[in-house]
Formats: structure tokens, C-alpha cells, sequence
């Protein structure tokens, strides 16, 4: 039998769509480990001056003026599929794209952006493509940028966004709620005393994590880190400063003068660690540090989400009732004063994050996925 044969597409347009692919790659080796699998960035096939200038623009309008990303995201979220700027989507960079499949000869493509999905899923009804296309939709709600009849199958990330993929005329058989597909390691049982034995931290006093989306950490991110070093009621803080230097160094003051200890990190490759020693996360709402922190069954605060796809997760989060929202630095405050007087509140939070998310979601989503290519297969031969 040959070894599978799988292309993968993300985009780096936040790096959840790129985590979200690269959880899928490592669910289909476990399966498969001969599987020769590809992954690709939707931007490497653009005009690469266009593609920075987007990105750039992008990154600019999340950090400083987000309320502007919210109104086009909302005003764009229910167009037409059929639409004029859909159509003109769906045309980007499709013939460097069929001549790469056809070069490469996947037995399947999974995309995790939503552009090059509707481009692939396009080129699927054009009858140009004979490659299935699976889409995984990695957020907890459904812009309509992600719809396209041409699309074989969906990856989703929960019952509400089934059924919003079937509102918009998608057949229920097509779409398979899995949850986002996170990194294996994040199910993986980690001994918790060790984590904490090997940071320096006490297992006796509770453990804030402060992450922030990857377009910057937290706004507010020092003043949030000195109320905690501050606090009178005794509280860990681990924060992930990620590309803000300025931020990093900052702490150095806070951390020497506070009388609760706090960790501060640059870049980590270990977030399940952190993840699993802590008792709360105060973050942004991306879709995929969301799973993650389900998934490890922590309870999250959700600080200034960006007006759109954030702004839903974090209503998902709350409606499960594994989170709270904070729109500003007072609130904030008022919350993470109640959960260290009140940690029984964070217990009830851990538990209905439990719930909401078994884990395991990329097994899942690779045997949907593994299922639906053997299933259109069958279709093939039968036809």
C-alpha cells in the first residue's frame, strides 16, 4: 500500500490557523507515520510584495484600531457566498495552485484559512480539482467566508457551528464536530508537581497565566502584572511576553519590588506546561489558545477581545460558562479579586470547561477526516 499523501494549507494571519494545521499533520503521522505529508502558507502563492503589505495592514488595524476590524468583519460576515467578492476571492492564485496539486498528487488536501479553502473548494465545482477538500474551521463561530459548496467536508469546532454551516445550506452529513484540532501534547497527562517543582513555584498558592494574542501580548499587560505582584490576597503570575522586548524588560522592576512572585518568559514551546500548572488564564479569545486552555480544563478570563471572531469565542467561552469577559482594566481587576477570594468560583469554571471539551480533538478530527476521503472514495468507484 503506498504511503498517503496529504497537502496542507494555512495562512499566517495570526498563528492559529498555522497551530491548528500543524496539529492536524501531527494527528495524520500518528495514524500514518510513512504519510508524506506538505504544508504550505496561502501567502507563498500571492504576489509576495501584495502579501506582506496585507499582513502589515492587518497587523496594524488589530493592534491599533481593532474596532475597524470588527465593523468590516461584521459588515462582510453575511455575504452571499455567490457573491462578486467572493467569486474574486475564489480566483486568487488558482492556477498556481492546480499546478502544484497536480505536480504533487495529494490523496487529499486540509485547509485551515479560509481563502485558499474557497479557492480549492471553487476550483472542486469547476470540476478542475478531483483532490477532496477539507476544511477546519478554527474559531467558534462561522464568518461567511468560510462557506462554499465546493467544500467536501468541515471540521468544526462545536455543535453551534454546525448548525450555522447548515443554516447557510451546507448538508449536516459534510460537517463533523470535532473541536479545534489542537496539538496531541495538550492531552497528554503532565505531572503537575514537577512542572511546578521545576519553575520555582509553590503548589500550595495559586498560579495566574498571562498570555497574549500573536500581534502582542494584553494591552495593559505591566499594570495588570503590578496589581497581582500587589495583591494582598497571595497569587503566582507566569507571563509570556512573546515579541514584546519592551515589555519583558519592563517587568524587571515589578517582579524585583512585588511581594508575589511572578515568572516572565520571552517565547515558550512549553504552553501545555504552563497551561497545566495554572488556575487561570487571563488572555486574548483566538480560537486556538481557547481549545488550548479547554482542553487542559483552564478557566480563562478574556481581557479586550478583538471586536469579531474574538469577540464570538469569548461569548462561546462565557455561554459554556468555562470564562468570564473583561471589556477594561476595571473590571478586570474586580474579577481577578473574586477568583482569589473565591477560588471555589475558578473550580466550577474548571469543570464546565471539562464538559464542554473532552480533549483529544485532533484523533477526532483525523478520523473524520481519514472516514470522509475513504467515504468519497467508495462514491468514485461506485460512480
Amino acid at each position: 500500500m503506498k504511503p498517503l499523501k496529504v497537502l496542507v494549507f494555512s495562512a499566517t494571519f495570526g498563528n492559529g490557523h498555522l497551530r491548528a494545521a500543524e496539529a492536524v499533520i501531527e494527528g495524520i503521522l500518528i495514524k500514518h507515520p510513512a504519510a508524506k505529508i506538505i504544508h504550505l502558507d496561502f501567502g507563498d502563492f500571492l504576489n509576495q510584495p501584495i502579501n506582506t503589505m496585507i499582513k502589515n495592514i492587518y497587523s496594524e488595524i488589530i493592534k491599533y484600531i481593532p474596532k475597524l476590524w470588527g465593523k468590516f468583519y461584521y459588515k462582510t460576515a453575511k455575504v452571499q457566498p455567490r457573491s462578486k467578492s467572493q467569486h474574486f476571492l475564489s480566483q486568487l492564485g488558482r492556477s498556481n495552485f492546480l499546478q502544484y496539486i497536480h505536480v504533487f498528487k495529494p490523496d487529499f488536501i486540509v485547509c485551515t484559512y479560509p481563502t485558499v479553502s474557497s479557492i480549492l473548494a471553487q476550483l472542486r465545482l469547476d470540476q478542475l480539482l478531483d483532490v477532496p477538500v477539507i476544511t477546519v474551521i478554527t474559531d467558534y463561530t462561522v464568518h461567511s467566508h468560510w462557506v462554499h459548496q465546493g467544500v467536501d467536508g468541515y471540521v468544526v469546532a462545536c455543535s453551534e457551528v454546525k448548525a450555522s454551516l447548515e443554516s447557510w445550506g451546507i448538508n449536516a452529513q459534510r460537517i463533523h464536530v470535532s473541536g479545534i484540532p489542537v496539538s496531541p501534547k495538550f492531552d497528554e497527562e503532565i505531572d503537575r508537581g514537577h512542572i511546578i517543582t521545576k519553575l520555582g513555584l509553590k503548589s500550595d498558592v495559586p498560579i495566574f497565566l498571562l498570555m497574549g494574542g500573536s500581534y502582542g501580548v494584553l494591552k495593559s499587560a505591566k499594570r495588570i502584572c503590578q496589581k497581582l505582584a500587589d495583591s494582598p490576597v497571595p497569587v503566582q503570575t507566569i507571563i509570556v511576553c512573546g515579541k514584546n522586548k519592551k515589555l519583558y524588560l519592563s517587568l524587571e522592576e515589578v517582579i524585583a519590588q512585588g511581594r508575589n512572585p511572578m515568572m516572565r518568559f520571552e517565547f515558550v514551546d512549553n504552553v501545555e506546561e504552563l497551561m497545566s500548572v495554572s488556575d487561570l488564564i487571563i488572555t486574548k479569545a483566538g480560537g486556538l489558545t481557547v481549545s488550548e486552555a479547554l482542553t487542559k480544563h483552564l478557566p480563562l478570563v478574556i481581557y479586550k477581545p478583538i471586536p469579531g471572531q474574538e469577540q464570538e469565542n469569548a461569548h462561546f467561552v462565557q455561554h459554556i460558562g468555562a470564562g468570564c469577559l473583561a471589556s477594561n482594566e476595571e473590571e478586570l481587576e474586580k474579577l481577578l479579586n473574586r477568583f482569589l477570594r473565591h477560588p471555589e468560583e475558578i473550580e466550577k469554571m474548571r469543570r464546565k470547561a471539562a464538559i464542554a471539551l473532552p480533549g483529544h480533538s485532533t484523533e477526532r478530527a483525523v478520523e473524520n477526516i481519514l472516514q470522509l476521503v475513504l467515504h468519497l472514495r467508495m462514491e468514485q468507484k461506485i460512480g
